[in-house]
């Protein structure tokens, strides 16, 4: 459904953003995605209630516009939908924007939506919404949510998902049956800004194998079979394990002091130099019940640190089993340690698919190869 004219044509164009800005692999696409799009000459805006946790701020043309939560007694519950969609319409009026990317379905698809219409015909931005996963496979499936989110998407002018995975869970769970472009996350690291003796010293791993684990720690990522797993691991003074939370672990010690894994598991919460700790690590480990994608795989890749991870959503579609990585169809703690052990016994075949893995990032989820496509959309829709 498109409205309106974009005010800039073609090549440098005003883009709105809007995604969470707490920890978590959406605000970390779409921070990137922001950095790159400023960094190609475009002009863009965040609009979030806070200023997304790895967002520069002294980079040329990048902007960030706060929302204000205000909380009323008549409400028994804050309401960010409606000054969300207020500050939409009033960047994009002053500043003119040619198209608002929101991140994410619920609150920030149906915010566009609204703000958009606040505007006259000839000055609405186009709406495009990128689907990161649980906004369809979570809140698609809640009565409360479902019927919005079909509304929202089918209002957008245009919808991309992370994953053709994605796309189908979609269409089955939403009944969405409107255009959808399978446009893949991408990762561009930052050097490092420690190098990788200090960083290993700093998590006391001398000899050891490095595991890394990168998420936000919510029930899907299964943090209770992550230990598990590593509880099976032999010799256990042999392995140790790091943890980049992205969420509190307080809720796991207890998990992990009956598995003895005291002096093996290292957490690191709110990490900003992600890199540093990417490059020390020597396997990834990924047990999630489902992802859509799993930005954390691809963080590791571009450090050449193949994964093991379930057989499970998007997953197939960043790793080649036993090339860039080991992909197990089972959630059963041995079969994942077994997968684990073979990479830790055979470091010519973890070196060679390490190197297979950086290989792949480079060639399919860089910038380079996944930005364009954004941009793509963005002429797309505004015509």
């Amino acid at each position: 459904m498109e409205n309106g004219s974009c005010a800039t044509q073609p090549d440098e164009m005003k883009i709105g953003i809007t995604c969470y800005p707490t920890v978590g692999g959406s605000g970390i696409l779409a921070t990137s995605l922001g950095e790159e799009l400023a960094r190609r000459g475009h002009e863009v805006h965040f609009i979030s209630y806070e200023r997304p946790f790895r967002l520069p701020s002294d980079l040329p043309r990048l902007h960030f516009h706060p929302v204000s939560v205000n909380e009323y007694p008549l409400f028994k519950y804050p309401d960010y939908t409606l000054p969300l969609s207020v500050r939409m319409a009033e960047v994009s009026r002053d500043q003119g924007l040619d198209v608002l990317h929101v991140h994410y379905a619920v609150p920030h698809a149906t915010a566009a939506i609204l703000a958009r219409s606040m505007l006259p015909p000839d000055r609405q931005p186009r709406v495009v919404t990128t689907l990161h996963g649980t906004d369809t496979t979570l809140l698609g499936c809640d009565p409360g949510y479902g019927p919005a989110i079909h509304h929202a998407l089918s209002c957008s002018d245009a919808v991309t998902t992370v994953s053709a995975f994605l796309e189908r869970e979609t269409r089955r769970l939403l009944g969405f049956d409107g255009p959808m472009d399978v446009i893949h996350n991408f990762f561009e690291p930052r050097p490092p800004r420690r190098p990788r003796d200090e960083v290993r010293r700093e998590l006391g791993v001398r000899d050891e194998t490095l595991l890394l684990h990168s998420s936000n720690l919510r029930p899907l990522k299964r943090i209770d079979l992550l230990l598990e797993t590593v509880s099976r691991l032999r010799p256990r003074d042999a392995v140790k394990l790091v943890i980049l939370a992205g969420g509190s672990f307080e809720p796991f010690t207890e998990l992990m002091r009956r598995l003895g894994l005291q002096d093996r598991v290292v957490v690191r919460e709110k990490v900003n130099d992600i890199e540093d700790y990417l490059q020390a690590a020597d396997v990834g480990l990924f047990t999630s019940e489902n992802e859509s994608f799993c930005l954390s795989i691809l963080e590791a890749m571009c450090f050449a640190c193949p994964s093991v991870a379930r057989r499970v959503g998007g997953i197939p579609e960043v790793v080649e089993d036993n090339v860039s990585g080991v992909l197990v169809p089972s959630d059963d703690p041995d079969v994942l340690a077994a997968a684990v052990q073979d990479l830790i016994g055979k470091p010519e075949r973890r070196a060679a698919m390490g190197r297979a893995a950086q290989r792949r990032a480079r060639e399919k989820f860089s910038a380079e190869a996944i930005v364009p496509r954004y941009e793509a959309v963005y002429r797309r829709v505004c015509g």
